[in-house]
């Protein structure tokens, strides 16, 4: 008696996968190499992200805003530092601070004509804010292949701050204080570059977000107020793209 039995190419791919572990799988794709020991263990990892900007409008004119007189800047500074736990994973802490200034002279919001519009001016506004914020950061490396060089990563972190802010108009001078705390958690992917043995450049930006601001207000030293929010986003906000400088140790 004479037996045929046949396998189809699929039914022996499909056994060949399942006897494969999940790193082999993955290894499998060919878009990175888990064997590649892109940040060995034991590396201490510190570096610093810093912005700056200014503007300022002399008779400027946006949609319906005329007449804007207003100057302003805003300043940001966030150093981490973090350990290699074990190949590609490091644990770290990072910091940020920011400050923003604002002065509006003059400006003025119309709405409709002349005759039945309406017209709001502002006059010797300003306004200071900063923010400072500690977090717990966890990150992930994926070498993209077998480069030494070039790879992507992706950082989560947990974080809690503080913020105050002083807001001041008109004459006599009408003003409000204001300070609060925000609890978040962020996931922020990037990419990064090896310019030396020890130092990288990386740009990385918030695509998902969950905070909470609590925050408490008095107003002319007499008045209170409170607001209390939550967000969450999973788009990519092109606005909190960062760069910065990193240095493995």
């Amino acid at each position: 008696m004479l037996v045929t039995c046949t396998v189809s190419a699929q039914e022996l791919t499909l056994e060949s996968s399942d006897s494969l572990t999940r790193a082999e799988r993955i290894e499998r794709r060919g878009i990175t190499n888990l064997k590649n020991r892109f940040i060995p263990k034991g590396h201490i990892i510190t570096g610093a992200a810093i912005s700056y900007s200014t503007h300022l409008n002399e008779n400027y004119t946006f949609a319906v805003i005329e007449n804007i007189e207003s100057k302003g800047y805003n300043f940001r500074v966030s150093p981490m530092v973090a350990y290699a736990i074990s190949d590609n994973m490091a644990l770290g802490v990072r910091g940020a601070y920011s400050r923003s200034n604002l002065t509006i002279d003059a400006a003025e919001l119309k709405f409709g004509d002349e005759e039945t519009g309406t017209e709001i001016t502002v006059d010797q506004y300003k306004a200071v804010q900063h923010t400072y914020t500690v977090s717990a950061i966890w990150r992930q490396y994926i070498p993209l292949g077998k480069s030494q060089r070039f790879a992507i990563f992706n950082e989560i972190s947990l974080g809690a701050g503080g913020t105050q802010a002083i807001f001041a108009a008109d004459q006599p001078i009408r003003g409000t204080f204001e300070e609060g705390y925000t609890l978040s958690l962020g996931v922020s992917p990037g990419l990064m570059a090896f310019a030396t043995n020890h130092v990288a450049i990386e740009v990385n930006v918030g695509v998902m977000g969950i905070s909470y601001t609590d925050l408490k207000q008095v107003h002319n030293q007499v008045s209170e107020g409170h607001r209390r929010s939550s967000s969450m986003n999973f788009n990519v906000n092109l606005l909190s793209i960062g760069v910065g400088v990193s240095f493995y140790l």
